[in-house]
């Protein structure tokens, strides 16, 4: 798929790509802006048109639009190269290999199968009118909302959709691929009104069909299964008609029903959107996080709801999202029966909307006596958990405090119990976390300095003494070694030498170029001069922990000869680490 990659990559200005996630100012031959990836206030995210290469410097990550894309969406590189192929106008099927064109093949029949069921069930609720009454008339809807959610209605007949669409010419098999029928064949919904699943761009992926008779035997909801279009972890309902009002209003609303969407809408509240459920998942918030940093849930008060609210908390910091809890009145069980009460007392409850840990706290101190010692510590363990999943030590600080004023404890004894032995050994808030980068990476120096090198060929006889394998990494160490054998002139483009590693290299030219350019030749040498030295002493310090720990093996084997070779290697390392010697 390379070719299909560059054809893809020569068709599409990073720039405006990214532009679409981060608002970008021009900044020499460069752009920059907020790290979509960190909750930075100064500008340090980079784009360069001419490399085409991004790197954000708060997180360390960068690439190209490619690896932009599966950050900030949370798809992988299939994924990524579809959704700019699209947009670039480019057909991956004539790059594919066979068995990728027979599945990219295959989706595109699956999508056009949808598309006619929905188009079909439009039609049948047009000819229904007791399927018209209770969508227009019990259920109120709009012919605007219906249109735009391209609302249908599923005849009672066992295989009307079925016969429809094999006169279209699609077999039994793509039928059940698409979702659109049950274990015998027949039609998987029945008697149903039908909503459409679409994904981000508007296309059909599946339904959620609601009965519109009263049946205690028969489940209210039913929906398409998981197939190789829909997938209810990664889908966001009503977000193809959602975009325009988040980016605008600069917040999503997360509910938890499909028809509270539907609802919304109707009465102009359109940047509401809903999940599978109360499944709150990463790829729900990548999908909105590029539309805007805010979010507020409203999702039931009850256990439930509460732990769903739970699970969202370390999720939203993973992706950056901030977090609100919108609260309904206690008369209502969901937004849409709000909005049939008083759609002004919906938008109101949105505005309304309280910080999520504020909300949690709460929740949490209405469920136990805190006049108790046991309705403490079951308060303090429960609250400390969630406290726990907040990257900001301020922020902690802040609900410490909070936890202190409900429990009438200590600070000292709350810090106490949050880093020590009486945190609970399974936590409820566990979930992947992605830091970034620069938080795990101890090497990440040595980018700065190969950097600063490349730029300036003056720099590069300092490399000469050094050892490529002292840096962490084959990138680094090709670098380095080329450095050491080929510079002496400053490098704008990535060498032929270096070509397996031409993102990398791209990547320190735009780091340099950011960093270093307005640097004058003495004080960018001095620099070089400097990180060259720590990269010497951490490699020395890591060569006596490894030699220290033969050392520790040596002495538990008797091995005195060995013992008193490493204890000599041991203290001519020391000596070089304190006096700076290369």
């Amino acid at each position: 798929m390379q070719d299909a990659k560059e054809e893809v990559r020569a068709r599409l200005n990073i720039e405006d790509v990214i532009g679409e996630y981060v608002q970008l100012k021009r900044a020499g031959r460069n752009f920059k802006g907020l790290s979509p990836f960190s909750g930075e206030k100064t500008a340090s995210f980079y784009v360069s048109p001419d490399k085409h290469i991004w790197h954000d410097f708060s997180s360390n990550k960068g690439g190209d639009v490619f690896s932009f894309i599966m950050e900030v969406e949370g798809m992988d590189f299939r994924q990524a190269l579809e959704l700019l192929a699209r947009r670039a106008g480019v057909d991956l099927s004539m790059y594919d290999s066979k068995s990728s064109q027979e599945t990219a093949k295959r989706k595109k029949r699956l999508l056009a199968a949808n598309d006619l069921a929905a188009n079909y069930y439009q039609h049948s609720l047009l000819n229904n009118q007791h399927a018209m009454e209770y969508v227009f008339k019990k259920r109120g809807l709009s012919k605007r909302i219906v249109q735009d959610f391209r609302i249908g209605y599923a005849p009672t007949t066992g295989d009307a959709l079925v016969n429809f669409l094999k006169k279209k010419g699609y077999t039994a098999e793509e039928l059940s691929q698409a979702g659109l029928v049950n274990r015998y064949g027949g039609d998987m919904f029945r008697g149903r009104m039908m909503v459409p699943l679409m994904d981000g761009v508007g296309q059909v992926i599946g339904f959620t069909a609601r009965i519109i008779v009263d049946d205690p035997q028969a489940p209210k909801y039913i929906n398409t299964p998981q197939t190789m279009l829909y997938d209810k972890s990664r889908h966001v309902f009503g977000l193809s008609q959602a975009k325009e009002a988040i980016r605008n209003n600069d917040y999503a609303v997360i509910v938890e029903g499909n028809l509270d969407v539907i609802s919304s809408h109707q009465v102009g509240i359109t940047q509401v959107v809903a999940t599978a459920g109360t499944a709150m998942t990463e790829s729900h918030l990548r999908a909105l996080v590029r539309l805007s940093g805010k979010a507020k849930l409203s999702f039931d008060g009850d256990k439930a709801g509460l732990a769903a609210t739970e699970r969202a908390i370390p999720i939203a910091q993973a992706v950056g999202v901030e977090l609100t809890i919108v609260t309904l009145p206690g008369d209502v069980k969901d937004p849409d029966e709000l909005i049939q009460k008083d759609e002004q007392l919906w938008q109101k409850a949105i505005n309304d909307a309280q910080p999520v840990i504020d909300w949690v706290l709460k929740q949490y101190s209405l469920r136990e006596d805190l006049s108790s010692a046991t309705g403490k510590k079951n308060f303090t363990t429960a609250a400390l958990n969630v406290v726990r999943a907040l990257r900001d030590p301020v922020e902690q600080e802040h609900y410490l405090q909070k936890i202190s004023a409900y429990t009438d404890s200590s600070l000292d004894v709350l810090k106490k119990k949050l880093t020590g032995t009486d945190a609970p050994v399974e936590q409820k808030l566990r979930t992947t976390v992605i830091k970034p980068t620069n938080e795990h990476d101890e090497a990440a120096y040595q980018d700065n300095l190969l950097a600063a090198a490349l730029i300036d060929g003056a720099t590069h006889d300092l490399f000469r003494d050094v050892d490529a394998a002292h840096f962490t990494g084959p990138e680094r160490q090709a670098v380095a070694q080329y450095l050491k054998d080929e510079g002496g002139k400053a490098v704008k483009d990535t060498p032929a030498s270096l070509q397996n590693y031409d993102t990398y290299v791209k990547i320190l030219l735009l780091k340099a170029d950011a960093r270093y350019a307005d640097w004058n030749d003495q004080d960018r040498y001095f620099e070089t001069a400097r990180l060259l030295r720590q990269v010497v002493r951490e490699y020395k310090k890591k060569q006596k922990d490894i030699l220290t720990e033969q050392l520790r093996d040596a002495e538990t084997a008797g091995d005195d000869a060995l013992a008193l070779k490493l204890r000599g290697q041991i203290n001519n390392l020391i000596k070089e680490i304190q006096s700076g010697q290369r």
